[in-house]
């Protein structure tokens, strides 16, 4: 492989009934950084069956082209029509470096396309840096349940290709004055290229929450004792402007929804506050949270790891504790 071909940082525009997915932006703010230290521009590549104007946001927030492929047969994503555009696309482009977010479609998508492109994949990075000797993509991510952190290159193959997790890049605030280059790519895509046919899509009807872009989470664990002790937890959300999180112990134990998990078989989220109420802190649950800018534990154990990575320890019984704090969050609130 001719390596001095590939050239360019590309991030992969994940879109869902025509919006942009929040990883997106974080992979922008990520990409731009990664592009300004290589010397190489900043490309986004965005699909669906019609997705003009998307382009304008991607290039608000940083990507320096836009490179679009539409077509009915992209209008839902499926596997084998995705795969096969973005792979043309890198036959014929040539991007040294992939992007794609750690989503239920990136997951999907990226192993399919390194597959067909004969190159390396690292899953789940939460840390992209680039060697200055060489100008590679060192690519850091979780090993062994967290307890170390591996650091992956692909010095022979590219495009260099990785999943990011969501909420742990920063993304870059958007510029409306910048401009940038809108490019059509010409989509060869027919029926028989797509094994799967999408006959209905059926919407959940329960709340979801969205964790990754909250700037307040509380979040509760095995030490709320049942389902009720996230009515505790619940006010306190709602009294700083914030949602609600778990642990995954109290997810298991059916207490609330999947949606709501943080941790490394979660959402990994980045709030400016994270209140850990309850939670004793186990690896896994770390690894999805310590990014958050400050973090407040509540537990009646003081030996709790939780409390390593806090800013604020409160030792003592939760459901003393959080009433409390509601309460002086209201008030506050009451006085504005």
């Amino acid at each position: 492989m001719d390596l001095s071909q590939y050239k360019n940082v590309w991030v992969y525009a994940e879109q869902r009934q025509g919006v942009i997915t929040p990883v997106v932006r974080e992979l922008l703010g990520e990409g731009k950084r990664l592009a300004g230290e290589i010397g190489c521009e900043l490309c986004a590549v965005l699909l669906g069956g019609n997705v003009s104007g998307l382009e304008k946001e991607l290039i608000r927030y940083g990507a320096d082209k836009v490179y679009i492929a539409e077509h009915p047969l992209l209008e839902n994503y499926t596997t084998d029509g995705y795969t096969k555009v973005i792979t043309d696309a890198i036959e014929q482009y040539k991007p040294e470096i992939l992007l794609y977010g750690a989503t239920h479609i990136g997951r999907d998508l990226a192993p399919r396309i390194a597959a067909r492109v004969n190159t390396g994949l690292t899953a789940d990075c939460t840390k992209l840096e680039i060697d200055p000797a060489d100008k590679k993509i060192m690519q850091t991510r979780p090993a062994f349940g967290g307890n170390l952190m591996a650091t992956i290159v692909c010095p022979e193959h590219r495009p260099q290709m990785s999943t990011v997790r969501p909420g742990v890049m920063q993304k870059l605030e958007p510029d409306d004055t910048k401009a940038g280059e809108v490019i059509r790519m010409e989509v060869s895509l027919s029926e028989s290229d797509v094994r799967t046919k999408i006959l209905e899509i059926v919407k959940s009807t329960k709340e979801i929450v969205s964790l990754t872009d909250a700037d307040v989470i509380v979040s509760g664990g095995r030490g709320l004792g049942n389902a009720d002790g996230f009515k505790v937890i619940q006010k306190l959300a709602d009294a700083m402007g914030g949602v609600v999180g778990a642990s995954r112990a109290a997810v298991d134990a059916g207490w609330i929804d999947h949606s709501h998990q943080v941790g490394q078989t979660g959402t990994t989220v980045k709030p400016k506050i994270y209140i850990a109420c309850g939670i004793s802190g186990a690896i896994q649950h770390l690894a999805g949270m310590q990014s958050s800018n400050m973090i407040i534990a509540v537990n009646k154990n003081p030996r709790a790891p939780i409390f390593e990575i806090a800013d604020y320890g409160l030792v003592g019984d939760l459901f003393e504790i959080v009433p409390m704090l509601t309460e002086a969050f209201e008030n506050e609130k009451n006085n504005e």
